[in-house]
């Protein structure tokens, strides 16, 4: 079958077919034939945010393979995102696949804790709503904004220079985070719960570490997506939260502080309050 130049040129230079660590390109997305366009940010987020209700258009097998490397190898992730920003002039995502997908395992892990704690149908709803629009995605626009004015005011290479960080690839790098936080916290937390309950100097042991790698997860990965942008600089001041969190855990520990079930009642406050 005959295949127009351009095409088999792009595809060329895509990297998802010129690197083994990419995921192949997805049939139901198209290409403009190397054209780089330039829109505005506002343009950028309404074409965003219009692919939500076109799954047909959205990349979910590339979503996967970020997921899944996030846990893996999360440099090659953010390595993506300069092929994104060489092909498509953007460093942001241009597809909410992963939004889409991270939206679902939050409404997974919230099925999950209605059946431990036995929530009512209006507390279930209650508890995934404010895990998708407050939780995610509300606490990611208030930590983008922050990365986003942080990058462009104190860390750019050159102040001066056109090209600035987008607050949407700020809020790609905490959606990008929040991820794994939400697997070990989520997942692992009911885990535990539900073999050793949640009282107990054992679980307190064990659920004051897993706050304390879920949250090192959170910072580490959003160090990641900072610093592999070659126009900022002294992004490891980033890693300062480390060391907040080395005390924090040590002082919970000293103090016997069961960070779980102080996360496990945040959790029933949902359903409590729609009872």
């Amino acid at each position: 079958m005959y295949s127009h130049p351009s095409a088999v040129q792009t595809q060329r230079s895509s990297p998802h077919s010129e690197y083994d660590i990419s995921p192949p390109l997805s049939p139901s997305l198209s290409h403009n034939d190397g054209k780089l366009t330039c829109s505005s940010a506002a343009n950028k987020r309404w074409k965003y945010f219009r692919r939500i209700f076109k799954y047909r258009q959205m990349d979910f097998q590339y979503a996967l393979w970020q997921m899944l490397y996030l846990f893996i190898s999360p440099q090659k992730v953010y390595r993506n995102f300069s092929y994104r920003k060489q092909s498509k002039n953007q460093w942001a995502r241009d597809d909410p696949a992963f939004l889409v997908l991270l939206s679902l395992c939050l409404c997974l892990t919230s099925i999950t804790y209605a059946v431990i704690f036995r929530m009512t149908f209006t507390g279930f709803l209650g508890f995934t709503l404010r895990s998708v629009f407050l939780d995610c995605i509300g606490v990611g626009v208030v930590i983008a904004s922050i990365g986003w004015l942080l990058a462009n005011h104190y860390f750019l290479v050159t102040p001066a220079t056109q090209d600035k960080v987008e607050w949407g690839y700020c809020f790609d790098v905490h959606l990008n985070a929040f991820f794994p936080l939400l697997v070990i916290l989520h997942g692992f937390g009911a885990i535990i719960y539900v073999v050793l309950g949640s009282e107990g100097v054992i679980l307190t042991i064990l659920g004051n570490t897993l706050l304390l790698i879920s949250f090192s997860y959170y910072f580490y990965i959003t160090f990641l997506g900072y610093d592999s942008l070659p126009i900022l600089r002294k992004t490891k001041l980033l890693l300062f939260p480390f060391t907040v969190l080395a005390i924090f855990y040590i002082i919970s520990l000293a103090l016997r502080w069961n960070l779980v079930r102080i996360f496990h009642l945040y959790i029933q406050s949902t359903d409590n309050k729609l009872r």
